[in-house]
């Protein structure tokens, strides 16, 4: 079935990887899908933690939000809340006790007011690959998160709602999953916040949402993974770009796919 913009139900829109060069961080990043859902995160870390803060037998992981529109306190710390339950199981805390994780998360689109899934989406794998540029942190994986939808009309599941689609859910969310043993191993669901939009929803719903969304974030990984490669090894990206006939004006660190 093609939708309202011409995509099959699984598929994503364009994404955008982008590893910036920020001052003072360890590591940032910008990821997005399509232009609707942009996010720019920097991690600052292991750093000296405050002592009312330190942890003993881990680092202390300390997510900030900064809405690109006012946003409520409350919804901001929340988000920041689930953001990091996302990215907790990948990273290697005890590796850094009595040391403070910064991560700063940055909206760079204001996102449509009836679905904000998508750029929560965004924020989490914009974090997932600051961590990478990063390499300070010790990771047991790469978390990497996309959005689903149930269309109320048909109840089939699509991948990555535009604003547009929103107003024809009536159920959708996040999910992210943790990539720990290659693409190849089946990835494990770490957060999610599906939910009805009409009521209640049955399990097999959950399922079968989870069960479209894992497939979509393993091409997420798989294009951040590529993109790894070209920053680590600027001569594939060269080569590729010989065999597309792209030219040599591109940037080594961004990629949209």
């Amino acid at each position: 079935m093609s939708r309202r913009d011409g995509r099959k139900n699984n598929d994503l829109r364009d994404l955008s990887v982008d590893f910036d060069d920020l001052a003072r961080v360890d590591g940032s990043a910008r990821f997005g899908f399509g232009p609707e859902n942009l996010a720019l995160a920097s991690l600052s870390g292991p750093i000296e933690v405050r002592l009312s803060a330190e942890n003993p037998s881990k680092a202390t992981l300390d997510v900030h939000l900064r809405p690109l529109s006012n946003v409520s306190a409350t919804e901001s710390k929340s988000l920041a809340s689930a953001i990091a339950s996302a990215l907790t199981p990948s990273l290697l805390l005890t590796q850094n006790p009595r040391t403070l994780v910064q991560l700063v998360v940055q909206a760079l689109s204001l996102p449509p007011k009836t679905w904000k899934d998508g750029l929560t989406a965004a924020m989490i794998n914009a974090s997932t690959l600051a961590f990478l540029n990063a390499a300070s942190i010790p990771m047991k994986g790469i978390v990497c998160a996309v959005t689903v939808g149930r269309l109320a009309s048909s109840k089939q599941f699509i991948v990555d709602p535009s604003g547009e689609e929103a107003a024809l859910l009536d159920a959708g969310g996040c999910f992210a999953f943790l990539f720990a043993d290659g693409l190849d191993e089946r990835a494990k669901c770490v957060w999610t916040n599906w939910r009805s939009f009409s009521g209640g929803f049955e399990e097999k719903d959950l399922v079968q949402a989870r069960n479209v969304a894992s497939e979509s974030a393993r091409e997420v990984w798989s294009k951040m993974k590529l993109c790894v490669n070209y920053r680590e090894q600027p001569g594939l990206k060269a080569h590729a770009e010989k065999n597309d006939g792209l030219g040599e004006d591109s940037d080594d660190d961004k990629m949209i796919i």
